[in-house]
């Protein structure tokens, strides 16, 4: 089968200024995600959709193509990177004739992924009888046991109200969506609206490695991961 990996990063981060390019342990975020897409021997191309001509850069010098420029509808802080991924696609239908059995999404928000984790997102997929693969780790909280919502009349509640269980080893498994990789049927992305229109399985990445940046703290928390782990 032949796969493409897609790695979206626009230039407008604004809950970590520069987010894409900052570096973890030397390496840029984009960085990272790119050098573990090239150790997947299944992934054939590697397509970075971005609006910063800096980011472009970086992308390219670690191996990267950026073939095209993200047009700025596609780059606002309430853009739909679903839209992101249709976009690559029509690009790839139009200039590329090898179709596509499998877009891979690796956004460069999980740095602590490994090639494993991706491995076994397209070993998932392979199986059939699905159109997107996610990634998915343990949940901090769970709606059955200790998540709470504040109600219109003031007051507080329990998410699912009447719930009666009261120890946390009883409560249903839950699972916190990563970032780690996304593995989609292409023709799956162009007609539908979002992850959960159809066949939707998922792969467990333990919690060490799917940390997701978006805030200096989750910036912090993988710097101490990684240094832990040079102990």
């Amino acid at each position: 089968m032949r796969y493409v990996a897609l790695i979206c990063a626009r230039g407008g981060s604004k809950g970590l200024p520069g987010k894409n390019i900052k570096l973890l342990d030397g390496i840029p975020l984009i960085g990272r995600s790119i050098q573990v897409a090239k150790q997947v021997g299944r992934i054939g191309r590697i397509i970075v959709s971005t609006d910063s001509e800096e980011i472009a850069e970086v992308a390219r010098e670690y191996g990267a193509e950026v073939p095209f420029m993200r047009p700025a509808e596609l780059a606002e802080d309430t853009s739909s990177e679903w839209l992101v991924w249709q976009h690559a696609l029509d690009y790839l239908e139009d200039n590329d004739p090898i179709p596509v059995d499998g877009i891979v999404n690796m956004p460069t928000t999980a740095p602590l992924r490994s090639v494993i984790d991706v491995e076994n997102c397209l070993d998932e997929y392979e199986k059939g009888d699905v159109d997107i693969v996610i990634t998915v780790t343990d949940a901090h909280r769970s709606p059955y046991f200790n998540m709470v919502k504040n109600n219109q009349d003031g007051y507080t509640s329990l998410v699912i109200p009447g719930n009666k269980i009261v120890r946390r080893q009883d409560a249903s498994s839950v699972y916190d969506m990563t970032t780690v990789a996304y593995v989609a049927k292409p023709k799956y992305v162009k007609n539908s609206n979002g992850l959960f229109d159809g066949k939707v399985r998922s792969v467990y990445v333990p919690v060490d490695r799917a940390v997701d940046i978006d805030t200096e703290l989750d910036f912090i928390v993988a710097k101490a991961i990684i240094s832990m782990k040079k102990i």
